[in-house]
């Protein structure tokens, strides 16, 4: 009987290709993919349609119209979004409306996430976008203006540069998210360019909504109605005025499979509906082995290792597929910064998440020891340079019918029916 090969995706941003990994004939093997990873990317003819169709709003260039200064916000590394492929078309817009290049500028939505240099924002732009305008990081500890608060008391301060602009475009992605049920749309402003204090209140609200219902943060992925923190972002926007969202669905090639433009909460709601059903995944519980492929976003690794430990039996090992020389994103509110310190939603306990899990092996040819906080703590991961040093530690323990489960990309999927 011939080896099981599998192909998947990595080195997003960095050295793009497909790796292999392999399995012993007699094992039952399940690829857990989404019908996203089955459709090819959008032409520039249905960009095009996208920007002459927005959703719930005047096209792009007749809201440009007379405006005098104009923000793009953009999302950071920490998500595989093509915005360099999209931009040419945000600016041709700009251009018809008569906008010049002085008017313009770009801001990177890091929310609680460490600062870019310029060769990140050259990978997330273009070398020429980054060469032709004033790109900036976020900054949530200063020039935040404040706007009052939220229906639920969540203080609220934007930043500042953003507010002196009236004309207000986000650039982004639509993925499941485990507080907001799917990202995209107005994320790109709340939290992606919010003060810290509006950060921590919502992510607190959110919080505390999923662990009153007796959740984690993973079984928020695709739970969007009812949904506090898609609510408050919706609240925020509105009173920040983000005019207009240009929104990819992508794959885990970090290709963009889909695009909605138009006014941020409607054309949310439209991708949503999409989103939906390509990022769709079967549930099979109670695997000998999961193995989460992470690729779309490679320096949020964890989230695709809590997912697949939802269909890990207890005691089960778990691999994790992260090839990025990034590591994992600082995040100033939920990393930690010291062995005893860490941001307000740090938690020294995160190894209580991975309990169910026996062996946690991360495949990366980049071990960063620091890594293995966010993995469920230090000495519990073992790390694997190659996939044949994985086989060699998955064949200590497992024999012949080992269930395994193989998810392409696991921060970008949800389970779909019951859990």
């Amino acid at each position: 009987m011939a080896e099981q090969m599998i192909k998947l995706p990595q080195g997003a941003w960095f050295a793009e290709q497909d790796i292999e990994i392999s399995f012993p004939a007699d094992w039952q093997v399940n690829l857990c993919d989404s019908p996203a990873d089955r459709m090819g990317p959008v032409t520039e003819d249905e960009i095009r349609r996208a920007f002459a169709a927005p959703v719930g709003c005047r096209s792009l260039r007749e809201l440009a119209a007379g405006k005098k200064e104009v923000c793009i916000i953009f999302d950071d590394i920490s998500r595989g979004t093509r915005v360099d492929q999209l931009v040419p078309f945000v600016l041709e817009e700009l251009a018809a409306a008569g906008i010049q290049d002085q008017q313009v500028r770009f801001i990177c939505a890091l929310g609680m996430h460490g600062a870019h240099t310029l060769d990140i924002l050259a990978k997330k732009l273009g070398r020429d976008i980054v060469a032709r305008f004033p790109v900036f990081n976020h900054n949530p500890y200063e020039n935040c203006q404040h706007l009052g608060q939220t229906s639920r008391g969540t203080p609220v301060a934007v930043n500042a540069e953003v507010m002196k602009c009236d004309l207000k475009i986000g650039i982004g992605c639509i993925t499941p998210h485990p507080f907001n049920g799917f990202g995209g749309g107005g994320k790109i402003l709340f939290p992606g360019v919010c003060g810290v204090e509006t950060i921590l209140g919502n992510h607190i609200l959110s919080a505390t909504a999923l662990m009153g219902a007796g959740l984690n943060p993973v079984d928020g992925l695709g739970r969007f109605e009812g949904n506090i923190m898609r609510q408050e972002m919706e609240e925020v926007c509105r009173m920040a005025g983000l005019d207009v969202v240009v929104s990819a669905l992508v794959n885990s090639r970090c290709q963009t499979v889909g695009l909605v433009v138009g006014e941020p909460v409607a054309a949310h709601y439209a991708g949503v509906e999409t989103a939906r059903r390509i990022y769709a995944t079967p549930f099979r519980p109670g695997a000998d082995i999961v193995v989460a492929n992470a690729n779309f976003k490679a320096c949020e690794a964890y989230i695709a290792l809590l997912f697949a430990l939802k269909s890990l039996k207890p005691g089960g090992d778990a691999v994790v597929i992260a090839h990025t020389p990034l590591g994992q994103i600082p995040h100033y509110l939920l990393g930690a910064f010291g062995r005893f310190i860490g941001g307000k939603l740090w938690s020294p306990n995160r190894a209580a998440m991975l309990a169910g899990a026996g062996r946690i092996i991360v495949y990366s040819p980049y071990r960063y020891y620091a890594d293995e906080e966010w993995f469920g703590g230090y000495g519990r991961v073992q790390w694997a340079a190659s996939w044949a040093e994985v086989r060699q530690l998955l064949q200590q323990s497992h024999q012949a019918g080992t269930v395994v489960n193989v998810f392409t990309d696991g921060t970008i999927q949800y389970y779909q029916g019951q859990m």
